[in-house]
């Protein structure tokens, strides 16, 4: 039998650790799955910005998004075995362009059209 290296078995641990945090969030508050994608998305993409002290305009904080979502996902898969691997990379790809959706949708709006989250002006 091999044994499995102290790096693996940290790596492993830790996905097993977030993994049940996530389980954890999910039934301690009354919000649907594919809902707490979408907000923590924005809250995590915002999260992100801030502690890169970056514009939410700029590609940096949304791709690290999408690394965090990639990780979870990875995780998802890794932990989890569903009787049916078309469902689960399918579950997993919904839960990634929901997560995804509107810190990208929000991130186009504030390149291309900067003024409609400018302070507002009044109108005489």
């Amino acid at each position: 039998m091999s044994r499995a290296g102290p790096v693996w078995t940290t790596v492993t641990g830790a996905m097993g650790f977030w993994h049940q945090g996530k389980l954890f969030v999910e039934h301690a508050i009354a919000i649907q799955h594919d809902a707490l994608h979408i907000i923590f998305g924005v809250i995590v993409w915002v999260v992100i910005a801030a502690v890169m002290r970056r514009p939410l305009s700029s590609r940096w904080p949304w791709l690290w998004l999408l690394a965090v979502i990639a990780w979870n996902e990875t995780v998802d898969l890794w932990t989890e075995k569903w009787p049916d691997p078309g469902q689960q990379y399918g579950e997993g790809a919904k839960d990634l362009l929901l997560t995804m959706l509107l810190p990208t949708i929000l991130a186009v709006l504030v390149r291309v059209a900067p003024g409609l989250f400018g302070a507002a002006r009044r109108r005489r």
